[in-house]
Parts: structure tokens; C-alpha cells; sequence
């Protein structure tokens, strides 16, 4: 299955988050934070979205940094994705 957004909607698969701190210290599962850290799967097309003109200013397998608390949780194929608005992702990750 493919999960295909609509608008300036865009998934995004979560990277994995750190078992040990950069000092060596091991988290517990339920310490752990989640990761505001992603990368993009699939973009949807932009356009005009409530009369505005909206450009896709990601693409896919970009590395991206979102808002804490947005989204929509989505568990496609036994794979974890998250659904959110363009304008909840934060920054993208240059290497």
C-alpha cells in the first residue's frame, strides 16, 4: 500500500530515537522523548489551499524537523507514519 497526501499535506516516517545520551547515560523506554525529527516519504502537490497559493517547499527523502504536538499518527503496512500540514514542519536538516 501506498499512502499518497492531498494538498500541502505531507508523511513523514520518524527516525529512530537515541537509546543513550551523548554522555553515555541509557534511557528507559517510557523516559525516552519522541523524536521531532523525520523524513519526508511522500509530498503532496501544493496548490491553492484556502485561496492562497501554496508551494511544496519539501520533498521526498528530505530530513526534516517538525512541531512537537501536530500531525496524525499512521500505521500503514506495520510501518509508523505521520500526516502533517506543511507549515508544522519547522526546518529541513541540511547535511
Amino acid at each position: 500500500m501506498k499512502l499518497v497526501p492531498l494538498g500541502d499535506r505531507v508523511v513523514l516516517k520518524q527516525l529512530v530515537a537515541e537509546e543513550t545520551t551523548k554522555s553515555g547515560i541509557v534511557l528507559p523506554g517510557q523516559n525516552k522523548e519522541k523524536p521531532q525529527q523525520a523524513e519526508v516519504v511522500a509530498v503532496g502537490p501544493g496548490g491553492v489551499i484556502d485561496g492562497k497559493e501554496v508551494k511544496m517547499e519539501v520533498k521526498v527523502g528530505d530530513k526534516v524537523i517538525y512541531s512537537k504536538y501536530s500531525g496524525t499518527d499512521v500505521k500503514l503496512d506495520e510501518e509508523e507514519l505521520i500526516v502533517v500540514k506543511q507549515s508544522d514542519i519547522l526546518a529541513i536538516i541540511a547535511e
